[in-house]
């Protein structure tokens, strides 16, 4: 298999080449080719796993294995995935995928001193489609720092393609795994003041006519986790109007850990706990911003965000992934979808888990206003 095209940088991605990437950093690329704000990244494409894979094993038995199992016993599917997810989360890189991540990871870096902190996502090839989606089924990793440790968690996602969860999905899907392979998309943290979803339609009614946007106090995390409950906004497509505004306490958010590195739980500040993380004009710019994104891809987006600190007037909106929408999409065509009583429900089901959340630390309350990113 050729070296070449092991790494890619975002920035030169497109939707075009998801068997490539897989489905988000395809996504991200397509964002930052349309002049949207994205985080700095690269990806470990899907030829670095496929060469890792063949070291590991050359004969393929690991999906003849996967493809033979019962979709209705999840005994022999845990047992069988756990062993995978090990073989491959030990198992040394070939040299060329280790110099080609580790070289880009310090390309990053050339503008700080010490190692960049940076998200480690995954990114699967059958992930984020239209039709099908098991976004949320394979992990991805904030806050990591350094080549060891950087090098541990691609590991870590390309093993998370053999989740008990995600192999259990596509055999009920009837999904093969020849064909399948798994990239990781490698971006620069950001700091964000808040972060959130933004779906531009109603994901409780399929309304295309409004906007919905959740957001929470720093990381988006613990929104995805269930840690807080978001603010919520419902925005008017044709006014432009906030038409319905629902503002939680948030009593917990999710910041880089000691030392910045990983992500670690913590109590709001009491004078932030009631208070609305987003002001109007930041709605009316997120919402603004979600029908570009929906205009430019022609269909409904489910769309992460955040808002950073200290960033100069119309630059501190960044977009952390858009996927389309499915639960309406798939209602449409199929009248076994069911929409979820809240949109935070939908968030839960649509969105990557986020790994290793660490207890809130006795020292006293971060303020999330120069707080972490998503």
């Amino acid at each position: 298999m050729s070296r070449l095209g092991l790494v890619r940088e975002l920035g030169d991605l497109g939707v075009g080449d998801r068997a490539l990437v897989g489905g988000k950093s395809a996504s991200l690329g397509e964002l930052c080719q349309a002049g949207f704000r994205v985080p700095a990244g690269y990806v470990v494409t899907v030829r670095a796993f496929e060469l890792a894979l063949r070291a590991l094993d050359p004969d393929g038995t690991i999906r003849g294995e996967i493809g033979r199992l019962p979709a209705g016993d999840p005994g022999a599917i845990a047992s069988t995935t756990e062993r995978i997810r090990t073989r491959i989360a030990v198992s040394p890189l070939p040299d060329d995928v280790r110099d080609q991540i580790t070289a880009r990871y310090r390309s990053l870096a050339t503008t700080e001193n010490g190692d960049v902190a940076v998200a480690v996502r995954s990114s699967a090839t059958g992930e984020d489609g239209a039709e099908t989606s098991f976004a949320g089924l394979q992990d991805s990793y904030l806050w990591v720092r350094g080549e060891r440790d950087l090098l541990a968690r691609v590991r870590d996602c390309w093993a998370s393609l053999y989740n008990a969860e995600a192999v259990g999905y596509r055999l009920r899907m009837k999904i093969a795994e020849q064909g399948l392979a798994m990239a990781v998309v490698i971006q620069r943290m950001v700091n964000p003041r808040c972060a959130g979803v933004m779906f531009t339609c109603s994901p409780t009614t399929g309304d295309r006519s409004v906007i919905a946007i959740e957001g929470c106090w720093g990381l988006g995390s613990a929104l995805v986790s269930g840690d807080v409950t978001p603010d919520s906004f419902v925005i008017s497509k044709v006014t432009g109007e906030i038409v319905r505004r629902a503002v939680g306490v948030k009593l917990r958010l999710h910041r880089a850990g000691p030392g910045g590195t990983g992500v670690t739980a913590d109590d709001v500040p009491g004078p932030l706990q009631e208070a609305a993380c987003l002001q109007d004009a930041e709605v009316a710019a997120l919402a603004q911003l979600g029908r570009r994104v929906e205009d430019h891809y022609g269909a409904p987006q489910d769309i992460e965000w955040a808002i950073t600190e200290g960033a100069s007037p119309g630059e501190s909106v960044v977009l952390l992934q858009s996927r389309p929408e499915t639960v309406w999409t798939r209602r449409r065509t199929d009248p076994v979808a069911t929409p979820k009583a809240r949109a935070v429900d939908h968030v839960f089901e649509q969105l990557g888990r986020v790994s290793r959340i660490a207890p809130a630390a006795p020292a006293a309350p971060a303020d999330p206003t120069t707080g972490p990113e998503r």
